[in-house]
């Protein structure tokens, strides 16, 4: 029987075109016609139900301390930017893009969030406050008691201190100083005024 002609280890006829690079050539073909139709079915299944995707910049309300705030953002802005670069609320500090340090510290609903690592998204119809909100002509007793006990030195971790402090002392009135000590252990103060900060506490607790 003859044999065509051509390297027969290799499977390449004399023309130059191989069996190998045409089943290769012909699964990518296949494989990127399959793809593409994939991609079609999931964009027209995503514009029947709606997927509800933030593109662009958009036109937000936010309530902070107790006002309503409109606001522009983006999908991947945070709400520590907003407060800061749009509403001036300097309280909460850019330290760190995670909750590590605690100095971004804020409450939404009443509960401690990191307003670095949140996006103001996921903020709107939510209560935010900020420490501003604990300040003013009706001093709240938790930053009242931090300048009597003098808590503070450079003051950069202060804000989100007195901010943890407020929302832990109102879940733990009573708390020991070790629990005190356990339920802060999220912020951080690098002039190391730790012992200070605990006298601040123990004179909001009432000794």
């Amino acid at each position: 029987m003859k044999r065509l002609t051509g390297d027969a280890s290799s499977g390449r006829a004399a023309s130059g075109f191989s069996r190998r690079e045409f089943l290769r050539g012909s699964g990518a073909a296949a494989a990127a016609t399959a793809l593409a139709g994939a991609s079609q079915v999931a964009a027209a299944e995503g514009d029947e139900r709606g997927d509800g995707v933030v593109r662009g910049k958009v036109t937000i309300v936010l309530d902070v301390n107790g006002a309503k705030h409109e606001v522009q953002a983006q999908p991947r802005t945070t709400l520590l930017d907003v407060l800061r670069n749009q509403l001036n609320l300097t309280g909460a500090k850019p330290v760190s893009a995670d909750p590590s340090s605690g100095a971004a510290t804020v409450l939404i609903d009443d509960k401690p969030a990191c307003a670095a690592s949140t996006l103001v998204l996921q903020a709107v119809g939510k209560k935010i406050r900020t420490v501003e909100s604990l300040g003013g002509a009706k001093l709240d007793a938790v930053p009242a008691a931090f300048t009597s006990a003098d808590a503070e030195q450079c003051g950069f971790c202060t804000p989100g201190f007195v901010v943890a402090v407020r929302a832990f002392l109102n879940e733990h009135p009573k708390a020991t100083d070790e629990q005190v000590r356990s339920g802060l252990n999220g912020n951080i103060c690098r002039c190391g005024t730790y012992a200070n900060i605990i006298r601040a506490i123990s004179i909001v607790r009432g000794g």
